[in-house]
């Protein structure tokens, strides 16, 4: 019953905002589920990967992904996740947790002061600035086992141009590959060292996210977004401290 409610947590906030689903996984595996720091981080990235594939399989089918945008910016995020799960393998858990925490308060602000239209920005196409701000994201991805919607969304909006409905979109595809890339790296590092990931839970999450990104997305359309987000954004910052107070200090 954890694990089902922890994933429509997840799912709901995916379908009401877009993003920020993922930042979700890695507490309730930890303190809803009682998984070790590393095996979470890492089973948050299948699990987020999953979620984001299917939606993104919908979306593709309604012609609203910019493919010329996963190019730019998912194939060197691809890249950087690896490099974060990496990373995520060679240190203390500890310092995954607090830059986790401090990536939440980030988001926090993000969700708050987000202000983004659903027309497309004027700024021209930055192709250096997007594939660089994809290459950064990605390490982030990798190393703390989020997907960094709530940072892909802005990028793509504000430096390549897209609409808001485009741009959220798109970055599920971005999310669904750079997840599965930092998953395999961490697979391949566990595998070798005889861990092993509880896929009955990793399953349950998938399924009960799916559902639940459904239903978040079918409240989002009869509720007001902007308290929804602010109120998000409050619930991430006390996320965060809870984090820190529990598993960092």
């Amino acid at each position: 019953m954890l694990v089902l409610l922890g994933a429509i947590i997840i799912g709901l906030s995916l379908g009401l905002f877009g993003s920020g689903g993922s930042i979700l996984t890695v507490p309730v595996l930890l303190y809803l589920i009682g998984m070790p720091a590393q095996l979470a981080i890492a089973s948050s990235l299948f699990i987020v990967a999953a979620i984001s594939a299917f939606g993104s399989f919908h979306n593709s089918l309604k012609g609203l992904i910019s493919w010329r945008h996963v190019r730019w910016f998912g194939i060197p995020g691809m890249l950087g996740t690896y490099i974060g799960a990496w990373g995520g393998t060679l240190v203390d858990s500890r310092w995954q947790l607090l830059v986790f925490s401090l990536l939440m308060i980030v988001a926090a602000v993000f969700m708050w002061r987000s202000k983004l239209t659903d027309t497309a920005n004027q700024l021209p196409f930055n192709k250096l600035k997007v594939l660089a701000d994809g290459l950064l994201v990605g390490a982030v991805t990798g190393f703390v086992g989020v997907g960094g919607g709530f940072l892909i969304v802005p990028a793509l909006v504000l430096m390549g141009g897209l609409p808001i409905v485009i741009g959220v979109a798109t970055s599920l595809v971005i999310i669904a590959l750079k997840s599965f890339v930092g998953f395999s790296k961490y697979y391949a590092v566990f595998s070798s060292q005889g861990i092993s990931f509880d896929w009955t839970v990793i399953g349950l999450m998938v399924i009960a996210g799916i559902a639940g990104s459904y239903l978040g997305a079918w409240i989002g359309r009869r509720l007001p977004k902007e308290k929804l987000q602010r109120g998000f954004a409050v619930f991430l910052a006390i996320m965060a401290i809870v984090v820190i107070s529990q598993s960092v200090i």
